[in-house]
């Protein structure tokens, strides 16, 4: 029997981040019990998580939709914001570009070969709803405030994505309700039609008919449009064949996303509903520029 000096118990493993293993991690995931270094770790209910945990959570757990199908985004209306930053930038920009350069570049007109705008270019339907008149501050701010409103209440009930389409179809549904309706514009200075009055009708009807399909109480929305209506005629200067056209699109879009029936196909049904909507405006504006 020997009786020599006993060894010494083998130290144990250092346990290493299975990402970065030249890096010693003592934090171990609540769910699979792997080592994480810190740059691995994400806070959890109780402790914390590897990032290939929470990736697969995820990946298997069902998103949380709206009851129009749009994903629920919490926190603040990011697109009513994102708009309302590029009309100020745009009227900003006006200001430091001579000669009209941002005007002349982004406003709609119903003509169709003008030295103005030299022919008729469907991109300003849309553009020119993001732009307003350097002269009049009052409006810029009028809309803006409108959209900020009904921004906060249509964008997490609709979706990001969904209201957006909402918005931008109804800007260029009011431009075409101005081609359609408006008499051709005279050549000259400041003679296009600009803001985001024809979109702001289309988030009232839109509104409107959101608020009908879920039994709210729609009177206070009639006697809004109304006004907004009537100040139309009254005002000069103001649009209100843009108005009409905003409305009336802003209605189809909704019905599209209200009344779609809720299920896996629910997106794509919306889809093919708004880009219905569109090649039907776009339709009416093609025949009025043909004739």
């Amino acid at each position: 029997m020997s009786y020599g000096i006993p060894s010494a118990e083998p130290s144990a493993q250092v346990p290493v981040c299975p990402r970065h293993p030249d890096r010693p991690s003592y934090v171990r995931c609540q769910r699979c019990g792997r080592p994480a270094c810190p740059d691995c770790q994400r806070a959890a209910a109780v402790g914390f998580q590897c990032v290939d945990c929470v990736n697969e959570t995820r990946r298997t757990t069902p998103e949380v939709r709206t009851v129009y199908g749009g994903a629920v985004a919490t926190g603040r209306p990011m697109v009513t914001f994102a708009i309302i930053a590029v009309c100020a930038v745009l009227q900003v920009l006006q200001f430091l570009i001579p000669n009209e350069g941002v005007y002349r570049a982004l406003a709609f007109a119903n003509v169709f070969a003008v030295p103005r705008f030299e022919q008729f270019e469907p991109w300003r339907m849309l553009t020119a709803a993001f732009l307003h008149s350097p002269d009049n501050l009052l409006h810029l701010f009028l809309n803006m405030y409108t959209l900020w409103i009904f921004g906060q209440a249509l964008e997490p009930v609709l979706g990001r994505l969904r209201f957006l389409a909402l918005y931008l179809i109804s800007a260029i549904g009011g431009s075409v309700g101005y081609l359609l309706l408006a008499p051709l514009i005279t050549p000259g200075p400041q003679n296009g039609v600009v803001g985001a009055s024809g979109a702001i009708f289309g988030l009232f009807g839109a509104m409107l008919l959101v608020q009908r399909q879920r039994g709210g109480d729609t009177r206070q929305l009639w006697v809004l449009i109304a006004i907004n209506g009537v100040i139309g005629f009254l005002v000069p200067q103001i649009a209100w064949q843009a108005h009409l056209g905003g409305l009336i699109t802003g209605g189809l879009c909704a019905a599209v996303l209200a009344y779609t029936p809720r299920g896996a196909r629910q997106g794509l049904i919306q889809a093919a509903g708004l880009a219905a909507v569109v090649v039907l405006i776009l339709a009416l504006a093609w025949v009025r520029v043909t004739l």
